[in-house]
């Protein structure tokens, strides 16, 4: 065996093998509702789903294998080829469910701006990761992370895609807050954002508006815009304690829940598995969100540790919000459930930011550069 062959093998050893089982047992739960989504059938759901992660799978092993300066070194160039795409999107993307928010790419349909995140994250621990610690407290420096949220969220929201803005933004900030950002700049945020609500409802879609009133009021239109959040109530509710059994659930299976295998997979759960069947799945994601956080703790580089604590906020967003939108606890914004819900972007995307997880975690001891870690 040669020395390439034992450095692989090294490298695979260095690999959080946990952190993997805990994510496929959660796909492994997301490709059974599928199956059941289907009428018990592997098609055309599971299958595609179960191909895109394998796919993916080994993406993410590559990329856990990385040395941290590959991913320093081409973060701002995979960012601005993010960039590059999702303008793409606006140009010539083609218009799915009433919103331009894909683009043909070698005969499959990809969403940039699930991608666009990951590229956020990266480019955001690869700029606090160059400055000093007393740079942050400088508003001076603050401008060029503003502007590399802000450049990809405005052309996600044109869209329109108003949750994928939202958790873009929420983690970027949460990132620049890790990072040392002073208190009084996030307090200046929220006041500013208070104060263009506004302005903010003015330029809203009617649909969005709609789904505002309809989180405030479901019961206003339970036949239109409020269809959609009262059947998820009315699934999630007969469910009780251990559920109706796997395949058995009236509202998934009659068709009554609309969306199921996507932003809605969560509430098929919760009818077919009930309470318990959500408590497994929920403590599943804590133990991955709690898995992430470790891994910010321990790493010696602030790239390091800026990207875990990315990836972790990014995951923790979308359980938030997929999670408090199907039990009517936030207006529908169209969120997916990671791992879980049906698509190839939002599943490939998922994966490679578990792969990014697992760079951070195999090189927890390197120090790429002179920084000191603030994690």
């Amino acid at each position: 065996m040669n020395n390439r062959h034992l450095s692989i093998i090294g490298r695979l050893a260095e690999v959080n093998w946990f952190i993997v089982i805990i994510m496929s047992t959660i796909a492994v739960i997301g490709f059974a509702m599928m199956v059941s989504a289907g009428g018990g059938a592997f098609h055309p759901w599971a299958s595609q789903q179960i191909s895109k992660f394998g796919i993916a799978f080994v993406m993410m092993i590559i990329i856990a294998m990385m040395p941290m300066r590959t991913l320093m070194d081409y973060a701002y160039p995979i960012y601005f080829l993010c960039l590059l795409v999702l303008l793409g999107v606006d140009i010539m993307g083609h218009i799915g469910m009433g919103a331009k928010r894909w683009i043909s790419m070698g005969g499959m349909n990809l969403q940039p701006s699930e991608f666009m995140k990951l590229a956020v994250i990266l480019v955001l621990a690869r700029y606090f990761h160059q400055l000093h610690p007393e740079d942050i407290r400088r508003f001076p420096f603050l401008i060029p992370p503003i502007l590399l949220i802000a450049m990809p969220a405005v052309l996600i929201l044109r869209q329109p895609n108003l949750g994928t803005t939202t958790i873009m933004c929420s983690v970027g900030l949460i990132m620049c807050f890790l990072a040392g950002v002073q208190w009084r700049y996030f307090i200046g945020i929220a006041v500013g954002g208070a104060s263009a609500l506004p302005v903010v409802w003015h330029f809203m879609h009617d649909y969005q508006k709609r789904r505002v009133l309809t989180f405030l009021n479901p019961d206003q239109d339970p036949l239109g815009a409020g269809y959609n959040i009262l059947q998820s109530m009315i699934a999630i509710g007969s469910g009780g304690l251990f559920g109706k059994g796997y395949l058995k659930g009236s509202q998934s299976q009659l068709n009554f829940l609309p969306e199921k295998h996507t932003d809605f997979i969560f509430t098929m759960l919760a009818e077919e598995f009930g309470f318990l069947g959500c408590l497994i799945l929920l403590s599943l994601y804590i133990i991955l969100l709690c898995a992430g956080m470790m891994v910010a703790m321990r790493s010696r580089s602030t790239f390091g540790a800026m990207v875990a604590s990315g990836v972790t906020a990014l995951l923790f967003m979308h359980i938030l919000i997929n999670c408090g939108m199907v039990m009517g606890m936030m207006p529908v914004v169209g969120v997916p459930l990671p791992l879980m819900s049906y698509g190839g972007s939002i599943m490939v995307s998922a994966v490679l930011a578990m792969g990014l997880l697992l760079n951070a975690y195999s090189n927890r001891d390197a120090l790429p550069s002179r920084m000191t870690p603030r994690l």
